[in-house]
């Protein structure tokens, strides 16, 4: 009887304790000498010539360390050659003391090394900076690095990999999934601008930071949701409307295709109007409805 009340119980623990969420590590071929790192939820990319490897956001000290040892066994006869970071968020630029040898040159835009100087920041500090943009030549492949302007975070870059046709964006651009949850430390304005600017340049296919990968009119679809997105809130507040009234009223389905839509757009809907009072003091304005 006892056995039969030991076995039972095994078998209840291990029906209803929950699984180990382990991250999931992978790389896979984008597109010709482009490759992408999955880190659970996480995504970066590097590019393979025969003069070296070109290495983008590290991620997490345990990421950055499997990448590291995979890019020996895959590709042994290829040193390192730059580290560049997207941004300076925490999530994206840990990691990359894994990658700091003598002719390693990790780069960043100027605003993202200085955050992650003055927030001290514990991870490798990029010794090559630039302001609007850079180009960086491996063998017979580029690397385009751009600056938009203000989306998310401090000195937000986006990648382009040539003759490849890649583009590499994170955070701004998530292509087939919502902004994420309130937009904590987003700039609504400067990201519609800058994915504007993406849809001017030229590229076949965009990796994200997060979710997935796309085409030119995933990118699109994208900006099409932050248009609505944004004013549906601004004409909402010019008429008056509080954020629960907002949350309530607006229903955006012509993008409902977008992962997390349901549990996420009263989120996106409370970062914009949070943004639009910061940001534009919409909350202060007499000409506004009551």
């Amino acid at each position: 009887m006892r056995r039969s009340w030991l076995l039972l119980l095994l078998l209840t623990v291990l029906v209803t304790s929950p699984a180990r969420a382990e991250p999931q590590y992978q790389i896979e071929q984008m597109k010709d000498n482009v490759y992408r790192l999955t880190a659970g939820h996480y995504r970066s990319v590097f590019m393979v010539t025969d003069a070296g490897i070109f290495l983008t956001d590290p991620i997490n000290d345990n990421a950055a360390a499997w990448l590291r040892d995979e890019l020996d066994q895959r590709f042994s006869d290829t040193p390192i050659r730059y580290v560049a970071y997207s941004h300076n968020h925490f999530d994206h630029t840990y990691g990359g003391q894994e990658f700091a040898a003598e002719g390693v040159t990790f780069i960043s835009h100027r605003l993202a090394r200085e955050d992650l100087v003055r927030t001290r920041a514990e991870t490798q500090i990029p010794d090559l900076v630039f302001d609007d943009t850079m180009s960086v030549y491996l063998g017979d492949s580029e690397v385009r690095m751009h600056y938009h302007g203000t989306n998310n975070g401090r000195g937000s870059v986006s990648m382009t990999f040539e003759p490849a046709g890649v583009l590499y964006v994170v955070d701004w651009i998530v292509l087939g999934r919502m902004p994420y949850k309130d937009l904590k430390g987003y700039d609504i304005h400067g990201m519609i601008d800058s994915t504007r600017e993406v849809l001017n340049m030229d590229f076949d296919l965009l990796v994200g930071g997060h979710a997935n990968a796309g085409t030119r009119e995933d990118v699109e679809h994208y900006l099409g949701y932050l248009e609505a997105l944004y004013a549906a809130v601004r004409d909402g507040m010019l008429q008056g409307k509080s954020l629960e009234t907002l949350q309530e009223e607006i229903h955006l389905d012509d993008y409902s295709d977008l992962a997390i839509y349901e549990e996420w757009l009263p989120l996106n809907i409370a970062g914009v109007y949070r943004t639009l009072n910061d940001s534009s003091y919409m909350d202060m304005r007499s000409d506004l409805e009551s």
